[in-house]
C-alpha cells in the first residue's frame, strides 16, 4: 500500500469509530491492506438505518445506512468475504475484479468466495457471482487486473494470469497469455522494467517468444487506466488476426 491508501484506511477507521459505524466498501478493502483501482475520496462508514447522527460529525465522510449483520463485521470493518461482496455488488467489473483479485491473493479462499458469491441476492448480484468466479489470486496489482478486466471483455480471447511459457524449453513466465491463440499481453511498469539491465532482458525475452510463434502485446499504465477502450480495440483485432491465420 502506498502513504495515500494508508491515510484513507486510517481516517476510514477513524471515522467508524467517531460514527459508531463500519467501516465499509473500497475503504473497507484498504483497511485489509488491498489493491483497488481508485483510492476512494472520502472514507465510507455504514451505520444502521435508524441512528441520527450530526451533521458535523459525518462531514467529509461517505456515509450509508444499512443494517450489517454481526456476523458480517470484524471489530469495526466489513469481513474480508462481506467486503468483496459489497465491491463486486457495486463498482464497476474492473474495480471489482481488483479488489476480488487482491483478496485471493493475500488469504481470502477462492472457494469460500464463490459460495459466498452463489449465496448472494437481490440487486448486483449477477455481478457478485461474475467476479467470485473470474478473481484470481496471480494477478501482482490493480494494473494487471485491470488488463486482465479488459482482456475478459474481448470475445475470443481467453487468457490466464502470470502464465509460464515452456516449448519445451523455458522462454519466460507472462502477465497474461491466451494459450491456443498464442497471444501474450503484458503490463508494462517502469517500477519493474525502468532499467538498463531489464530493458535488455525484456527485449530478449519478447524475442524468444516472438520467434516462437507468439504475439506479444504490451500496454502501459496509462492505456489500462485511462484508455482502456484502446486495449480493448487492440486486443481485439491480434484476435480477429490470429483467428483469420488459423486453419479452419
Amino acid at each position: 500500500m502506498n502513504e495515500e491508501e494508508k491515510a484513507v484506511a486510517v481516517a476510514a477507521i477513524a471515522a467508524a469509530e467517531q460514527l459508531r459505524g463500519v467501516v465499509s466498501g473500497l475503504s473497507a478493502a484498504l483497511v485489509w491492506g488491498w489493491s483497488v483501482k481508485h483510492v476512494p475520496l472520502r472514507p465510507e462508514v455504514t451505520i444502521p438505518r435508524s441512528r441520527r447522527i450530526r451533521r458535523s460529525i459525518a462531514r467529509g465522510v461517505m456515509v450509508r445506512r444499512l443494517d450489517i449483520p454481526a456476523c458480517d463485521v470484524d471489530g469495526v470493518v466489513t469481513t474480508r468475504l462481506r467486503t468483496v461482496i459489497d465491491c463486486s455488488r457495486k463498482l464497476p467489473f474492473d474495480e471489482a475484479l481488483c479488489v476480488a483479485d487482491s483478496a485471493l491473493r493475500l488469504g481470502v479462499g477462492r472457494e469460500e468466495l464463490v459460495a459466498a458469491a452463489d449465496r448472494t441476492f437481490g440487486p448486483g448480484a449477477g455481478g457478485v457471482r461474475r467476479v467470485a468466479h473470474l478473481a484470481h489470486g496471480g494477478a501482482d496489482n490493480a494494473f494487471e487486473s485491470c488488463l486482465r478486466a479488459i482482456a475478459i471483455q474481448v470475445d475470443g480471447l481467453d487468457v490466464e494470469p502470470q502464465v509460464r511459457i515452456a516449448e519445451p524449453d523455458f522462454l519466460g513466465r507472462v502477465d497474461l497469455a491466451d494459450r491456443r491463440l498464442r497471444i501474450i499481453i503484458e503490463a508494462d511498469s517502469f517500477e519493474f522494467h525502468g532499467t538498463r539491465r531489464a530493458l535488455v532482458e525484456d527485449a530478449a525475452r519478447y524475442n524468444r517468444f516472438v520467434a516462437a510463434g507468439w504475439i506479444v502485446l504490451r500496454f502501459t499504465w496509462e492505456d489500462v487506466m485511462l484508455h482502456p477502450e484502446v486495449v480493448h480495440e487492440a486486443l481485439s483485432g491480434a484476435v480477429a488476426d490470429r483467428l483469420r491465420s488459423m486453419p479452419a
